[in-house]
């Protein structure tokens, strides 16, 4: 006989992935916190309404310090949805949950085999030949501009804009990003941890730009590159930008 084992009181429940900012605080936490307002300050809007996930895996804390710090940034209506790198005894109720295993990196492709989309290796058999694993270079194609307001993120691979990017707008790419027209929005490449990607726009009138976390404001930027066109990279922890000829 069959048994039915869902009935019309079933809670559907699906796995999605999403795509949060990772801050990662460093001490003494008064002076990062000094830099994040100034962060927030020169790039208004930056945290609103934007998934962050807080990794406190390289701070001295006990559970009074991550309570006092999560108030801190809750002061600053940063909203955190988990966090990482914490003791199971630090988080209590009513704290943002504990997060582990989040993707730090581009899918991957084993040859022979075409395409793996999960770092997990499987069992191989005995004296099985040696492959080689490789980057997977993938890119996305918006034919319009971005406008204000709207989000582009593209964690996979390298993004290309056919248009500007208009203020109030932002693209956050795994890899690299190329703008066909002015950017005047905030561009983030190499958001998972790619410290090669880099920056290219026919005008720079950025807001904000970023490569592997390391990011500029607009006051930052040398008046001498503004509304030019410009490729910018990442060189020890520091933005470097030259024009394209």
């Amino acid at each position: 006989m069959t048994k039915v084992l869902t009935d019309s009181r079933s809670i559907r429940i699906k796995g999605r992935s999403f795509l949060a900012v990772v801050l990662s605080p460093e001490q003494p936490l008064d002076q990062w916190l000094e830099r994040l307002d100034d962060l927030a300050a020169r790039s208004a809007g930056f945290f609103l309404s934007r998934p962050v996930v807080l990794d406190v895996a390289e701070l001295k804390l006990d559970k009074a310090g991550l309570k006092s710090l999560l108030a801190e940034l809750v002061s600053r209506n940063v909203a955190i949805m988990g966090i990482e790198g914490a003791r199971p005894s630090m988080i209590e109720p009513g704290m943002p949950p504990a997060l582990k295993g989040g993707k730090a990196a581009s899918d991957i492709e084993i040859e022979p085999v075409s395409l793996a989309t999960t770092a997990e290796v499987s069992e191989e058999p005995a004296k099985a030949p040696v492959t080689e694993i490789r980057s997977v270079v993938q890119s996305l194609m918006i034919s319009e501009p971005v406008r204000s307001g709207q989000s582009v993120i593209f964690p996979e691979g390298d993004v290309t804009i056919v248009g500007s990017v208009a203020s109030g707008a932002e693209v956050i790419a795994g890899g690299s990003i190329h703008i066909y027209g002015a950017l005047r929005g905030r561009a983030m490449a190499g958001s998972l941890g790619n410290a090669s990607a880099r920056i290219f726009c026919k005008k720079l009138e950025a807001e904000l730009l970023a490569i592997d976390g390391v990011y500029k404001v607009a006051e930052d930027i040398d008046p001498k590159l503004r509304g030019q066109a410009v490729q910018l990279w990442l060189e020890n922890d520091t933005i470097k930008a030259d024009k394209l000829n």
